[in-house]
């Protein structure tokens, strides 16, 4: 697993590729946490394209990162988010609480 951070204009970029299982949810929720406490952008999209698998461990990666959002002010939208991951994040209702799209949006 790979997360990897991008400055853009309105705030920043994670990407995240590779597999997010159990074995590799909590390194990837430390890097992304010491990548947001480096960066601190005000708006944080989170591409997902790269992703082969997630399981409900990516759950809680998407709510720790949007509570050190709401921490700082800021905002966290999920997209590119593939078929799979995308069952399991509406499935559990975190599209109620998190703006989630299949497609990346054109800044």
């Amino acid at each position: 697993m790979t997360v990897e951070y991008t400055s853009l204009a309105a705030g920043g970029m994670l990407t995240l590729a590779g597999e997010l299982d159990h074995h590799a949810a909590a390194a990837a929720i430390r890097r992304s946490e010491r990548l947001l406490d480096e960066h601190q952008p005000g708006a944080l999209v989170l591409d997902l394209a790269g992703l082969s698998f997630m399981d409900s461990s990516g759950i809680a990666l998407l709510l720790k990162l949007k509570k050190r959002m709401q921490m700082i002010g800021g905002t966290l939208e999920v997209q590119n988010t593939p078929p799979q991951a995308y069952r399991v994040l509406v499935g559990a209702g975190i599209d109620r609480l998190i703006p989630i799209s299949k497609r990346r949006k054109e800044a």
